[in-house]
């Protein structure tokens, strides 16, 4: 029996699903026979939401392994270095300039309408856009820390000691946020710490591995750097989803408001740290068209990854997240010559198992017989909890 879009409610459904004719049972779907998430899975399967995912699982490899190998590049070449405040401080002009022209264009480019917003949103809201200065200033901070790492450490030893972050963030989320770990979450970070641990004997003993012909390096400096970025990488983000937590501000109006105030705390680390000399040899002095590309990666990368995660779920991030640090691995053995030896193999492979162990979603309570989705979490939005799938809003039926 054929079937019309008048007898048939969910027809474009059945299209995306491939089964125009009704094979489906739809009865059984809706009556429960079938879970929920499994019936919007196969509506992602058919929709190019898997090419999406495709395309966000590389956007995220990408973004992450040639940020950190482009500044290990240009930090490590010879000649006179550029200011890394100064970079940090573009990178924080040119997020801000980019975020400011998109919410021009949602306003359709109604001068008046813009400034409005901004005047409401920054200036008569003046206590959400305050709330922002604390995570500001330590995103500052770890921006500039990275820059002293990567330039100390190898770029494979600097990605794989980075994702200590994930433990210090699980540690604030259940200390600030009073949050829950699952059993397998816990044994990832040890299993994360244990391989951590690992690649910090194995480099220690082998120097370092710093690049022939790289200018003089501090091991210890680089590794002092990477696990303050990583205490200041965990608490920075538990602390903006606490004061944020329940906010509908658009990603670009929180990246204004970021902006702002990392652009004034920029400027004054910069004259802090490198004053004198910014001031005799000038704001660009060693900027090239190689660390223009790092400064545009690490301001627009940002927002394409912010763009893009709205389509990657935890175990995709996770992945993405291990694939990196294979790809910077890689790199590295041809780009700067690093040697890659059996213990710092164990203890990536530790990490990368740990990462995508701890992005595995936790075993929940079976979905009831009879529950219908009514709602979808908004693209973008991310449930409190680690680890966990998007949760469905869901009522019974006849209620």
């Amino acid at each position: 029996m054929s079937c019309s879009r008048r007898s048939q409610p969910d027809f474009p459904l059945t299209v995306a699903l491939g089964r125009p004719d009704c094979s489906l049972d739809w009865n059984a779907l809706k009556g429960g026979k079938f879970p929920t998430l499994f019936s919007y899975f196969l509506v992602s399967l058919r929709t190019g939401n898997r090419r999406l995912k495709y395309i966000s699982l590389a956007v995220l490899v990408v973004q992450n392994a040639s940020l950190i190998l482009s500044i290990r590049y240009v930090r490590t070449l010879p000649g006179e270095r550029f200011f890394a405040t100064t970079a940090v401080v573009m990178a924080e002009l040119l997020k801000g300039a980019t975020c400011l022209l998109l919410i021009f264009l949602q306003k359709q480019g109604s001068v008046r309408q813009f400034a409005l917003f901004l005047y409401d949103a920054v200036v008569v809201q003046y206590v959400d856009t305050l709330k922002l200065a604390v995570p500001s200033l330590i995103y500052t901070l770890q921006n500039n820390l990275q820059y002293v790492a990567i330039s100390n450490l190898p770029a494979a030893t600097f990605q794989v000691t980075y994702q200590l972050k994930i433990l210090t963030t699980a540690v604030f989320s259940v200390l600030m946020l009073r949050k829950s770990l699952s059993r397998l979450q816990w044994v990832s970070l040890l299993l994360l710490f244990a391989g951590v641990a690992i690649v910090q004997v194995e480099q220690g003993q082998a120097g370092g591995g710093s690049s022939p012909g790289a200018a003089q390096q501090s091991y210890a400096v680089g590794l002092v750097a990477v696990v303050v970025s990583c205490l200041s990488s965990g608490f920075a983000g538990v602390y903006f989803e606490k004061i944020l937590k329940g906010s509908s501000a658009s990603v670009w109006l929180r990246n204004v408001q970021l902006g702002i105030f990392g652009t004034l705390l920029g400027l004054l680390g910069m004259c802090w740290a490198e004053g004198a000399a910014v001031a005799a040899q000038g704001f660009f002095h060693g900027y090239s068209p190689l660390v223009w590309g790092v400064i545009l990666n690490q301001a627009f990368g940002g927002l394409l990854v912010a763009v893009v995660v709205k389509y990657a779920d935890n175990i995709l991030k996770g992945f993405a997240t291990s694939l990196s640090i294979v790809a910077s691995t890689v790199a590295s053995m041809y780009l700067f010559g690093f040697r890659l030896h059996p213990p710092f193999a164990l203890g990536a492979g530790l990490v990368i198992g740990a990462v995508y162990m701890y992005s595995l979603p936790k075993a929940g309570p079976p979905l009831g017989p009879r529950q219908e989705p009514t709602a979808l979490l908004p693209l973008g939005k991310e449930p409190s909890e680690p680890g966990y799938p998007p949760k469905l809003a869901c009522k019974e039926k006849g209620s």
